[in-house]
């Protein structure tokens, strides 16, 4: 299980720097019209155990296939003060031109956007991107308007055809015909060592090849979740890498390039790919104007240290914790209890590299599939009926979580309080503690205090390791139980020419501890 302190600087491969937030079975496709050119012809197209000599004729031929993205939205400001969700566009992102000064009286709304990169995969102009890319500013939404700008800087609008927040992925379609495409190809023959090549638009710069080997396979970040399950490069990805091709010697897309790990915001040869075994079934879903179909039981899980298998009498590197059982729901209705070890699914081992939620998410909804846990040193095997996985918004009605820990438990367009804008302060977003969020975060009932739901990558408090879910109680020992409370005490402390606040946090069950956090000027 990662630290949240080690992947602080995980960040979203686009225009707009983010920390990342963040089913399929094996597939066979037939080299395209560029890639079966590239195979024949190329000597870059020589079997992955060769060094090419050039990947010249290879970037060539696939260029035409890969697009600019370019998103604009017009985001509100109140009374000549920034909108929060502006303010953190703003100061982490690319804002667009013109349109009124955030800092104008009487202005009204301010034009922001970003920049990524897609591919075609029809000749009729379907185009694969991110998901984070084409999102609106309330990270629900959609923008404004997308322009897809091809190899030869023709700008065509693009419409949003589907979008699936889970798998970070989303599909535009631009008017036209005859378009270069290129095909999948199949990432689960992908071996650690094998050649790769990225295409796409870092920093806004426009068509950029680089190139590497696979790093690893199955890299996971959050350490849970159905697609936290990476393909890892050297090949350069930067800011605006994201949404590109990451091509094999073949000419074939295996993966999307998504996010980036960097202790700068620039690459230090740790990108990360969306692998063509996930992406394809989502992408063919949103094709046909469908809700991708991936399995849930409701449960909430997480990773077991290597200290605790012994304990738990499960092998080394297997099995998964149940953290908590959502009521009403297939685990519950299979007898799966909070505590329960998980150990296969539907006879496949859970490891790190095929986890509970990977595996729970290939089963089609509505099938029944064997689940073997573990119970109090005794190992039996229940049956349970898998359901479609609920969208996010449902997931957080559910108030539990979903199949992973890092489901969002919280309501973010709850505007009952409005959040300390992130940046601002402390670098964070929060609102009150409900008790549907305590439940969900896991701390006593009798708990109050303010909950984070975001936290900027960039900030003290990200360095000092707060993440979303952590509970504040007080603010230089002052109980705080809605935002104003906490901006109240910020500005008391910045008036009175100090640097930081002290916080006394609670995380699930942990005892409570204070951390000194910086406040942003």
């Amino acid at each position: 299980m990662k630290s949240t302190r080690e992947f602080s600087k995980v960040r979203y491969a686009y225009g707009v720097a983010a920390a990342l937030l963040i089913g399929g079975s094996a597939f066979s496709v037939a080299t395209g019209p560029v890639g079966a050119q590239v195979a024949q012809n190329s000597p870059a197209a020589m079997p992955p155990t060769g060094a090419p000599m050039s990947f010249a004729d290879l970037a060539a031929k696939l260029q035409p296939a890969v697009v600019n993205i370019q998103t604009k939205q017009r985001v509100p400001v109140r009374g000549g003060q920034s909108d929060p969700l502006a303010d953190f566009l703003r100061r982490f992102g690319q804002p667009g031109q013109g349109g009124d000064s955030p800092d104008s009286p009487g202005a009204t709304s301010r034009t922001t956007g970003s920049l990524g990169s897609g591919f075609i995969i029809s000749a009729d102009g379907y185009v694969v991107t991110n998901n984070h890319l084409i999102q609106g500013a309330n990270g629900t939404g959609t923008v404004d308007s997308v322009t897809v700008i091809l190899s030869d800087r023709r700008e065509l609008p693009a419409r949003i055809i589907g979008r699936d927040p889970s798998s970070d992925l989303a599909l535009l379609k631009v008017e036209g015909s005859n378009f270069p495409y290129v095909n999948w190809g199949d990432s689960q023959r992908a071996r650690v060592g094998d050649w790769v090549m990225a295409i796409g638009n870092p920093y806004g710069l426009g068509g950029t090849v680089t190139a590497g080997i696979i790093s690893a396979l199955h890299r996971g970040i959050t350490g849970a979740g159905a697609y936290d399950r990476y393909i890892q490069t050297d090949a350069s990805i930067n800011m605006g890498n994201s949404g590109g091709p990451m091509f094999d010697l073949n000419g074939n897309v295996i993966g999307i390039n998504s996010a980036l790990i960097s202790p700068t915001g620039a690459s230090v040869g740790i990108g990360l790919a969306i692998p063509a075994e996930l992406a394809k079934p989502v992408i063919e879903s949103l094709r046909k104007g469908q809700r991708p179909q991936r399995g849930y039981l409701g449960i909430s899980l997480q990773g077991i240290e290597e200290s605790d298998a012994a304990a738990l009498g499960i092998p080394k590197n297997q099995g998964e914790l149940v953290r908590s059982v959502v009521p009403g729901q297939p685990a519950q209705r299979a007898g799966i209890q909070q505590g329960d070890v998980i150990l296969t699914v539907g006879g496949r081992p859970v490891t790190p590299d095929e986890t509970a939620s990977y595996l729970i998410s290939l089963v089609t909804p509505g099938q029944r599939v064997p689940i073997e846990v573990v119970r109090d040193g005794r190992r039996q095997t229940l049956n349970a009926v898998v359901a479609q996985r609920p969208t996010d918004e449902e997931l957080a009605k559910i108030g539990a979580g979903g199949t992973a820990p890092d489901q969002n438990p919280f309501d973010p367009n709850d505007q009952s309080q409005p959040a300390v804008p992130a940046g601002q302060a402390l670098g964070l977003s929060i609102q009150p503690l409900t008790p549907d969020i305590a439940r969900a975060v896991q701390v006593p009932a009798s708990t109050r205090g303010v909950v984070i739901t975001n936290v900027n990558p960039n900030s003290d408090a990200a360095e000092k390791g707060l993440k979303r879910g952590d509970v504040i109680i007080s603010v230089n020992r002052q109980a705080v139980a809605s935002s104003a409370q906490v901006a109240a005490v910020v500005d008391a402390a910045r008036k009175a020419g100090r640097s930081a606040v002290l916080l006394l946090v609670k995380r699930g069950a942990a005892p409570e501890y204070f951390i000194g956090v910086d406040i942003a000027g």
